[in-house]
């Protein structure tokens, strides 16, 4: 195979399209699809260095993969990343990230703003195998700090939040987990890797669902998990090769053509979500609206300073569950769903869908309340998705 060399000083919609390639001797333009399990060796011998690491190489499809590295590698030039790990799910990107460093006696502080699998992971899982762990007000650093105790080893967090975008100060909190000694995992799923770079705000570890906005078009699966390659050769790759979350060839090759396009989709669903985000302001039937590119953000200011637009998110809030019901039952464009990143316009209510398992009060802490909205705008004609939108709160009475 032959490595397309990669320019540091390219744009990211430059390496989006050729970052990472890899072509056989066929000299392919689309990247090869590799659906293989296993790998030949020319003799015994070579088995044995491959094996033990005196030859590179491929061995087994579960440790690595030509598909899922061109994947993998064009992720990290995006990011700025040293080495990835390319996973079959976003949760799959968690998991692994957050229980591959830890072991029984340590702690987690984690934001409270999750996403409900996220939480379960931190609340439930982690202390099945004797990991304590601490959810705070993400918005607050004191709460950060008051959370570190001796055995704290990993920081966690989303921003935006999901679903009520959030914002928590990134580098601040990668400072708190320097001094604690402690490590910091960043999902970016929202921000997307175009508009925030953890990495570059001092997180240590930054993890996707590539499912959302990389793939983008509600096709397949993925994850990833990005850091320096001394993390991800000491504390994920082992945990990675034995307990098997990896990513399938053909996920990573739908995946690398949807990175291709990321730029200008993500682009267009930013501008859009910002031109609905406006329109919904303008509702005085509508009791709050929130999107990080607006100026009435309660986060304004740090939006500002850690996030390069707004991206593809909207979040509104009715006067209570039959009116927001009855607004995502009229819509016509957009659909009914829980995924987000998508081309198309999906629309859900997360006290019933993506965190019905918080308690009322746990919801009600994180400003979840049953009139909560979340839309994740897609690439149809902004005007169109307007009227939609207006149509719908007009029959729901709003």
């Amino acid at each position: 195979m032959t490595t397309r060399k990669t320019n540091r000083n390219w744009k990211p919609a430059t390496h989006l399209v050729h970052s990472g390639g890899e072509r056989s001797q066929f000299g392919e333009t689309s990247e090869a699809l590799y659906l293989t399990q296993g790998f030949v060796y020319d003799s015994a011998e070579a088995a044995e260095s491959r094996f033990i690491g005196d030859e590179e190489g491929y061995i087994y499809s579960r440790y690595g993969n030509p598909t899922v590295s061109m994947f993998e590698q064009r992720l990290c030039a995006l990011e700025g990343a040293e080495d990835a790990l390319a996973t079959s799910s976003g949760m799959g990107a968690v998991t692994a990230a957050i229980m591959c460093q830890l072991k029984a006696g340590d702690h987690i502080v984690a934001g409270r703003a999750l996403f409900g699998s996220c939480r379960w992971v931190v609340e439930k899982l982690a202390p099945q195998y004797g990991i304590e762990s601490t959810l705070v007000d993400g918005t607050e650093l004191d709460a950060w700090k008051a959370a570190i105790r001796p055995n704290t080893k990993v920081f966690f967090l989303e921003s935006p939040t999901n679903p009520t975008l959030e914002l928590v100060d990134i580098a601040a909190v990668a400072e708190l987990a320097n001094e604690a000694d402690a490590k910091l995992i960043v999902d970016n799923v929202f921000a997307t890797p175009l508009y925030q770079k953890p990495l570059e705000l001092g997180a240590h570890i930054v993890v996707y669902s590539a499912t959302k906005h990389i793939d983008g078009q509600g096709r397949c699966l993925g994850g990833a998990v990005l850091s320096t390659k001394e993390w991800i050769s000491e504390k994920m790759y082992d945990f990675f090769r034995h307990t098997g979350p990896s990513l399938s060839p053909f996920n990573a090759w739908v995946l690398l053509k949807g990175l291709e396009t990321l730029p200008v989709r993500v682009a267009q669903q930013t501008s859009s979500a910002l031109a609905i985000a406006n329109a919904l302001a303008d509702n005085k039937g509508i009791k709050r609206v929130i999107y990080p590119g607006r100026d009435d953000h309660p986060q304004a200011e740090l939006a500002k300073r850690q996030m390069a637009a707004g991206s593809t998110l909207v979040a509104f809030e009715v006067q209570n569950k039959a009116q927001a019901f009855s607004f995502e039952n009229a819509l016509d464009i957009v659909r009914i769903s829980n995924n987000l990143g998508d081309s198309k316009s999906l629309v859900t209510h997360p006290a019933t869908t993506t965190h019905k398992n918080l308690s009322a009060d746990d919801r009600h802490a994180l400003g979840i309340t049953d009139g909560l909205v979340r839309l994740s705008i897609g690439l149809e004609d902004t005007d169109d998705l307007i009227l939609d939108i207006q149509q719908a709160l007009q029959v729901a009475g709003v």
